[in-house]
């Protein structure tokens, strides 16, 4: 479980390095567009997170490990979201 954990801590911080970078580059060249940014952002980063969520929910053996899986995984995007959010507002 301690590969999935590091797999889902780096996708979590690439997802906010893709943001913080990709929020920089639209302020820069069109800073009207950020509302859309945000929201095609925050789309992009629930549907990976929820679709690795699903991938290791359907390949696990065992439901305890689902859950706390899925548990750390919500806790992890939460704490992401808090992280970007407070860096770039």
């Amino acid at each position: 479980m301690e590969i999935e954990i590091f797999s889902l801590a780096l996708l979590m911080t690439l997802l906010g390095a893709a943001y913080v970078k990709g929020y920089d580059l639209v302020k820069k060249k069109s800073p009207e567009h950020l509302p859309h940014f945000y929201l095609i952002m925050a789309t992009i980063r629930m549907l990976l997170v929820l679709t690795v969520v699903g991938i290791y929910a359907l390949f696990s053996h065992s439901r305890a490990d689902t859950i706390h899986f899925a548990l750390i995984g919500i806790g992890m995007y939460v704490v992401m979201m808090v992280i970007t959010l407070s860096l770039r507002h």
